[in-house]
Parts: C-alpha cells; sequence; structure tokens
C-alpha cells in the first residue's frame, strides 16, 4: 500500500515534539544539583569564551617542539577561526532562536553576563568540534585527548543555561563538517610509506669556540639578518673565521678559498648562496654549516636550523647528518627545488596571500590565476608528451602529497619528488579546480606524482624556463636531474633530524 506524503501538520507536531524534548533536557540539566556542575561549569565555559582556552593549547603545542602537533595546531586553529566566522555571521542569522530562561538555571552555575545573542547554533560547540577535529585529522592521539575537554564545553553551554542541548548538538555538526571539509581542501601533512633507511650521522670533534671554521657571509642577506648573524658568531665562536662578501666579489672563488683552509665550511644567506656552498662542501669534502640569512632559508629550516642558536650548537657538539643533493644536467646542485613552467608565481602568489587568508583558500586563488593566466609547456618524458602549467620537482620526499608540497620531514631518502599538472586535456582547469576543491587532486588523471632516483624531460617546443631553488638558471630544451645520495654532510642538532 502506498504510503502517503507528510503532512505540514505532521511537520509541525514533530517539530513540536522535538522542541519539547529539548526543553526537557535542558529542565533535567538544570534540576541536577551538583557541587561540582556549580563550579566547573561556569568556570570552563568562561575559559573557552573567545576560543581562549583553545589558543592557549594550540599555543602549547606550537612551543612543545613536536613537528606534527605543530602541524595540529595549525590545522585546529584555521578550522577554529573559520568556523566562528560561518556560526557567527552565517548560521546565527538562518536559524534565529531564543536563548533558554535562564532563571530555570541555579544562581551559582549562572554565567556573570548572559549572552545576546541568538541560540543557535553554540558557537562555543562548533569552536571546541572545530579545533579538536581539525587537530585529530593531523594528529589523532592529541585529537583523542582533546575530544572528552571539546565534549564538556559543549556540555558547559547547556549547564550554565546559555543553549539548549540542540543547540550544542548542531554547533558540533557545523565545526566537525568544516573541519573535515578543511581537510578535504588541504590534506594533513603525513610521512610517505616508502621504506627508506636509518638517518645517517657522523660524530665530529666539537668545537666550543669555533676553531678550524670558517663563514662567509653576506653582511646584506636578508634584509640586513647577514650583519646580525655576523655579530651572534662573533659573540658565540669567538675563534671562528668569518669573511664578508662584497659586491665586488665572486662568491664561488670566496667559498672555494674559505673551503680550501677549513675543517668546517659555514655560509651565512639565502638558499641560492646555501645552495654554491653545498655544491663547493660537498665536492672538497667539507662539513657544512648553515646560518639562515636569507628571506625564507627553507633548507636550513628542513635541516633543523632555523636560527643561527642552532646551528652554534651543532657547531659546538659536533653533530653531523648525511643529507641528499641534487645534480641539474650534471653542472649544477639543487638543494631545495626545481620547476618549470609558473610554478614559482604559484608559491609567491600562495605565500603573499596564506597569511591573510589562510593557506587552503591562498592555495586555490594561486591555483586558479595560475591556470588563467600563463603560457603552459609541452614536455616530454617516460615516452609520453603531456601540457603543463605546474612542474615541481623536490630534493628528497615533501610533504603532504598534492600540489601544495610543504616540507621535508627526511632529506636522505635518495629520491626526487617530482609533481606535475597536466593542463592539455578537455575542460582541464575545471577538472583541476573541482578535484582540489573537492580534495581529490591526487586521485585526478591529470596529477602525475613520481618518487624516482633520476628523472629527465624534454621540451617540446623549443627551450623553456627552468628555475633552480627558486632562480631561473635559463632557458634549456633538455633536463636531467639525478639524485646524490646522502653526498653532503650538515651540522644540525641530532634531535631535529630523527624521523618524527
Amino acid at each position: 500500500m502506498r504510503r502517503r506524503a507528510p503532512t505540514s501538520r505532521g511537520l509541525r507536531q514533530i517539530s513540536q515534539g522535538l522542541d519539547t524534548l529539548d526543553a526537557e533536557l535542558f529542565q533535567a540539566v538544570a534540576d541536577t544539583r551538583s557541587p561540582v556542575l556549580d563550579t566547573v561549569m561556569p568556570a570552563l565555559s568562561r575559559a573557552a569564551d573567545h576560543s581562549k582556552l583553545w589558543l592557549a593549547i594550540a599555543t602549547l603545542m606550537a612551543m612543545s617542539g613536536n613537528r606534527s602537533a605543530r602541524h595540529a595546531a595549525g590545522r585546529g586553529v584555521a578550522s577554529l577561526a573559520v568556523t566562528s566566522l560561518v556560526t557567527n555571521q552565517l548560521a546565527k542569522r538562518v536559524w534565529p532562536r531564543r536563548r533558554p530562561p535562564h532563571r530555570l538555571v541555579p544562581l551559582l552555575r549562572r554565567l556573570r553576563k548572559y549572552p545576546r545573542s541568538q541560540s543557535m547554533p553554540s558557537g562555543h560547540a562548533a569552536s571546541a568540534a572545530a579545533f579538536t577535529v581539525g587537530v585529530g585529522l593531523q594528529n589523532p592521539t592529541l585529537g583523542l585527548l582533546l575530544a572528552p575537554l571539546a565534549g564538556l564545553v559543549g556540555f558547559s553551554r547547556i549547564a550554565t543555561g546559555a543553549h539548549y542541548p540542540s543547540d550544542v548538538v548542531v554547533g558540533f555538526g557545523i565545526g566537525t563538517s568544516i573541519a573535515v571539509l578543511g581537510a578535504r581542501l588541504v590534506p594533513p601533512v603525513v610521512e610517505h610509506n616508502l621504506p627508506v633507511g636509518d638517518p645517517l650521522f657522523i660524530d665530529l670533534a666539537p668545537r666550543p669556540d669555533g676553531a678550524g671554521v670558517v663563514v662567509v657571509v653576506n653582511p646584506e642577506s636578508g634584509s640586513g639578518t647577514g650583519r646580525r648573524v655576523i655579530g651572534e658568531i662573533q659573540r658565540e665562536l669567538p675563534k671562528a673565521e668569518i669573511v664578508e662578501v662584497t659586491h665586488d666579489d665572486s662568491m664561488e672563488e670566496l667559498l672555494r678559498a674559505a673551503a680550501g683552509r677549513a675543517e668546517v665550511l659555514g655560509i651565512g644567506g639565502g638558499d641560492g648562496t646555501v645552495a654554491c656552498a653545498a655544491a663547493i662542501a660537498a665536492d672538497l669534502g667539507r662539513p657544512l654549516a648553515v646560518f639562515p640569512a636569507g628571506t625564507f632559508n627553507h633548507f636550513a629550516k628542513d635541516i633543523g636550523c632555523p636560527h643561527e642558536a642552532e646551528t652554534i650548537r651543532a657547531i659546538r657538539e659536533g653533530t653531523v647528518s648525511c643529507i641528499d643533493l641534487v645534480c641539474f644536467n650534471d653542472a649544477k646542485v639543487v638543494i631545495n627545488t626545481a620547476s618549470i613552467g609558473a610554478y614559482p608565481r604559484f608559491v609567491r602568489t600562495r605565500e603573499r596571500l596564506e597569511h591573510k587568508i589562510g593557506k587552503p583558500l591562498a592555495a586555490a586563488y594561486a591555483m586558479l590565476q595560475t591556470l588563467r593566466h600563463d603560457q603552459p609547456v609541452r614536455i616530454r618524458f617516460d615516452n609520453k608528451t603531456i601540457q603543463t602549467s605546474l612542474f615541481f620537482l623536490g630534493n628528497s620526499t615533501y610533504v603532504p602529497s598534492g600540489f601544495a608540497p610543504a616540507q621535508r620531514n627526511r632529506m636522505d631518502t635518495g629520491l626526487l619528488d617530482v609533481r606535475i599538472l597536466e593542463t592539455g586535456r578537455r575542460l582541464s582547469r575545471l577538472r583541476i579546480m573541482t578535484a582540489l576543491m573537492l580534495g581529490r587532486l591526487e586521485r585526478s588523471r591529470l596529477y602525475h606524482e613520481h618518487h624516482v632516483p633520476e628523472f629527465s624531460f624534454t621540451a617540446v617546443d623549443g627551450p623553456s624556463a627552468v628555475a633552480l631553488d627558486g632562480e631561473v638558471d635559463g632557458h634549456h630544451d633538455q633536463a636531467g636531474f639525478r639524485a646524490r645520495y646522502r653526498v653532503l654532510h650538515v651540522l644540525s642538532p641530532r634531535a631535529k633530524m630523527k624521523p618524527q
């Protein structure tokens, strides 16, 4: 027998029944007499005002020194920020609802300042869920530990009379949904499941005063950062020799001369300068000490020396790690990345905006601008020819997977990380943006990712510009890259170079 469609009267009765259940649950909590509820719930609710509780936890996670915890904190805060905006500026206007009558709540349990905004949904619950789920997607252990606290924050809003139970449930749903959607747009940073050996460390004689260390520094690098680095070396390593670069000097000649008389070669500058020093250090068999004095200092950060203090500590302790380099056309050394097409512009656009609108939106906008305005390049590799606007090649393996590689947790895998977006097929731009927004770019037929010891391609339509470590190195019709396994010995704090 055919069922009749529910009438509007039936829907109203269901809605009224749910409202009645909601009110009864609220009343049951209000009627519960407990000193714990009277003391803990108001304090917990106030702690979560303006997300202070979650921001404090995120700060502790960021300061913990654990890389996974730092990324989890960033993802949690980003999810929280978007959720707060959606909840307060959109959701509360879509579902107008009065707050529960707070006179029903025991006096000791009431909030000092009763909220005046709409009741549906609970912003506290939404923020708690967004932060906790965001953290858990990056670090499941931390997310599991935070889940009970998030639940208690939601319950505190009921116990103090600020919300009905359904307000909290809807808030949890909104926060969870936004965190999960964020993970689809920008996948969590995870380790590649590649079989690699344990890190290789070499013990070097400790140099507490810097004896035997020759450091080549450009005082003007990094808008004056180089001069600060010089002062720090002079204070902490008084016996180290410092060679200051002038405009008339040849960096390569200075480095070769310094390496000839050094037991440890030091370099202070940006990644381009470090690449030159790395090539010479590897050829002459000298350990390299990197003092970050550039703008981004990606290489120094990835070896565990984001500040000169870590480099100085490694010199004093004599801790050396063996890492990979990449050889380009048997002539140039690459320490970070190589690219063709518009990848450098994509990175610059993303980095310019990510601190203002967040990395997910910045990456999506940068991708859209790149696909709309840049000229593609046709390349041939592995017996196939494709058209691409975005080509990335990294020294060792980067994370996460997808076309937004962020960092390296290992630099000694003996592999190249190659990622290519194909733009020559039908509706390719629309397909790429759709896959990016749905978090399925890695599964798209337009996305190619390889982890190989060597990679080469031919530019089909004539020489194409190739950028090495962010700087254009001329135009080439043939490009060959080869991983040089653990050929560079770098000074770095050993704890920073262990797998995390």
